[in-house]
C-alpha cells in the first residue's frame, strides 16, 4: 500500500459514493488505474464495504447508549456473543481489556425500550452483569481518520 492507496482511502471515507474519474483528478491517476487499485484494495480487505450515514433520529432510533457486559466466570464466550450478534438493537461490540469483557453500542427508539434491551442482556447465559451509560447528544461519530504514510 503507497502514499496514492492511502489518499484514495481518505477520499472514500469522506465520500464513498465518489467517482472514478473524480478520484483520479484528485490523485493524478486515470480513472481506469484507480478503478483498478480500488478493486485491491477491496480483494485484500483493506475496503470492507461501503455505507449510509443515517439519520438515527429521523428512523426512531433517538437513544444511544454504551452497554458494558461483565462475563461471569464460568462464561462460554461464543455463546454470549452468538446472543449478543442476534440482538438488531447492537450496533457494534468491542471486546474490552479491564473489568468489562465487552463494549456495544447500541440505538433504540425510547428509554423504555433500552431498558427492555438491558434485561435481555443481563437474562443472557454467561452475562453476570452490565454497566450503562446513556448518550446525551453526539458530537461526531464514525470520523474519517486520516491515512497513515
Amino acid at each position: 500500500m503507497d502514499s496514492i492507496d492511502l489518499r484514495l482511502i481518505d477520499l472514500l471515507r469522506d465520500n464513498a459514493r465518489s467517482s472514478y474519474a473524480e478520484l483520479a483528478r484528485k490523485v493524478g491517476l486515470s480513472a481506469p488505474a484507480v478503478h483498478e487499485r480500488v478493486g485491491k484494495l477491496e480483494a485484500a480487505g483493506t475496503i470492507r464495504g461501503y455505507r449510509a450515514e443515517v439519520d438515527h433520529e429521523a428512523l426512531g432510533l433517538g437513544v444511544t447508549a454504551l452497554i458494558g457486559i461483565i462475563e461471569d466466570s464460568g462464561a462460554d464466550t461464543d455463546d454470549v456473543l452468538t446472543a449478543v450478534r442476534a440482538m438488531p438493537e447492537v450496533e457494534s461490540c468491542y471486546f474490552m481489556a479491564g473489568v468489562e469483557s465487552y463494549q456495544l453500542t447500541v440505538r433504540v427508539g425510547t428509554i423504555a425500550e433500552l431498558e427492555q434491551l438491558i434485561v435481555r442482556i443481563n437474562r443472557t447465559p454467561g452475562v453476570a452483569s452490565t454497566r450503562t451509560a446513556i448518550a446525551l447528544s453526539t458530537k461526531w461519530e464514525n470520523r474519517p481518520q486520516p491515512g497513515v504514510g
